[in-house]
């Protein structure tokens, strides 16, 4: 268990999450439920948490979710490759019931598999879609399939317990497997050996830059790289650089971020753990960050081993970063608009008592950048911690649109210890075994039925 204070306010959550005993899961399905996570490794594992979530509302089976191998990384090993699966499917026992795949259904003394019916769910489905449309054919066909399956039910739901669900599925049960734990574990040992460190996930990549419309700071052969980009992947719109990086639009620059830390009164002593794709524009760009900053590692430097090649290919390498950005002693994002890596590790860090990050304020940090660029360096520094002073260090804060439940699941997913509503009060220290003597009681019941 983990106490924190808050103010005058005890607060307390227990290791498998704020769990009402009542939540043990209904002895009879209706159904099975397919889904393919679509994605990267981040946004999958948002996926993952809505599947559970959706299984527990159609009162269904889920079948161990299937991981997009189309994805940005190209990568085949699916969910057995990446997550423990028997700790996913116990610490999810009180909740739903899960198999690895759909079981043939015997009728007449004859096997026949039950065929899932395809579906594609509205984008931010509410819960009434799932217990009529999706529930109905459920009924009908024994099982369905929702494909895609990213964004596909409702982030703000009015039922706490189905919150609270959220982050069991999340920050519990979903933990990757024992050599990529070992492996984040041993970087984050050497890095910390040396005192402590800050993760920065430096989003400069491709991807980004052609979403956000920022290419005017480019040379004239990489912006045509970055508009064919745009074209072949995103919806066509009017884009204007001077427009967008006035209100904050843009990812910050590696040199940006450094001028920030510095700002703040981090010196070049700071040791500093990247985690970042392939940087566009390379050192042109990396090297004015590496002056201010001159202690920087990825896992690659950290970790120059076999073992560590071969667990750090596509997204298990992903996966290793999230960890030692999870596990470090500062995090700071420098594009937290639709970076589900970002926004994950914001909501994991918060949950995990409120460890500290450095969220930049972009828009009110731009008008800064741009006077620095036309000549006005005076009162650079205060001005720009004056913005970083009004900015959120982690604590606990109530989620304004449009930030994410799974940036911020306070205070849905924290219970106290003292509530003035007994609804918030923290469930016994022995409520996992009256869960467990409830689920065999109903095990009992159904074999004895069954007799």
């Amino acid at each position: 268990m983990l106490i924190l204070m808050v103010g005058d306010r005890h607060l307390l959550r227990v290791l498998i999450g704020t769990v009402s005993i009542c939540s043990s899961p209904p002895s009879k399905s209706n159904g099975y439920l397919r889904v393919r996570c679509n994605g990267g490794l981040n946004q999958q594992r948002t996926a993952i948490s809505n599947a559970v979530l959706a299984a527990r509302i159609m009162n269904a089976t889920l079948v161990l979710p299937e991981l997009d191998a189309n994805s940005f990384w190209h990568d085949e090993s699916g969910f057995h490759g990446i997550y423990d699966v028997e700790h996913f499917i116990q610490t999810l026992r009180f909740d739903v019931k899960i198999v690895e795949s759909i079981p043939e259904n015997e009728k007449n003394g004859k096997k026949k598999k039950i065929k899932a019916f395809q579906l594609r769910p509205p984008r931010d489905a509410p819960i009434s879609w799932y217990t009529t449309d999706a529930l109905k054919k459920m009924k009908e066909h024994g099982a369905i399939y929702l494909t895609p399956f990213s964004h596909r039910l409702a982030e703000e739901i009015d039922d706490p317990e189905y919150q609270r669900l959220r982050c069991r599925v999340n920050y519990h049960a979903l933990r990757f497997k024992p050599n990529i734990m070992k492996l984040s574990e041993s970087i984050v040992d050497k890095l910390r050996a040396q005192g402590p460190f800050m993760s920065i996930h430096l989003r400069f990549e491709m991807d980004m830059l052609s979403f956000a419309g920022c290419f005017d700071i480019f040379t004239p052969e990489e912006q045509k790289i970055l508009k064919k980009y745009r074209e072949e992947n995103f919806a066509p719109k009017k884009l204007v650089y001077n427009e967008r990086r006035a209100i904050g639009k843009c990812p910050l620059t590696p040199e940006e971020v450094g001028l920030i830390l510095r700002a703040l009164g981090f010196d070049n002593s700071t040791r500093i753990y990247l985690a970042a794709g392939e940087l566009f524009g390379g050192d042109r760009f990396m090297n004015p960050f590496r002056s201010l900053f001159p202690r920087l590692e990825n896992h690659s430097s950290v970790d120059h081993s076999e073992e560590l090649v071969e667990n750090t290919r596509g997204l298990a390498g992903s996966a290793v970063d999230y960890m030692v950005c999870l596990l470090s002693d500062i995090f700071m994002p420098t594009y937290d608009g639709p970076s589900n890596f970002a926004n994950n590790l914001l909501g994991h860090r918060l949950y995990y008592g409120f460890r500290t990050t450095i969220r930049p304020d972009r828009k009110a940090l731009a008008p800064i950048f741009i006077d620095r660029e036309n000549g006005r360096m005076t009162g650079f520094n205060e001005a720009v911690r004056k913005v970083m002073l009004k900015t959120n260090f982690g604590e606990p804060h109530k989620r304004v649109s449009p930030e994410s439940f799974y940036t911020n699941s306070w205070p849905e997913c924290f219970c106290q210890t003292a509530p003035k509503n007994p609804a918030d009060k923290c469930p016994p220290n022995y409520v996992l075994s009256v869960m467990h003597n409830e689920l065999n009681k109903q095990a009992t019941d159904t074999n004895s039925t069954k007799a």
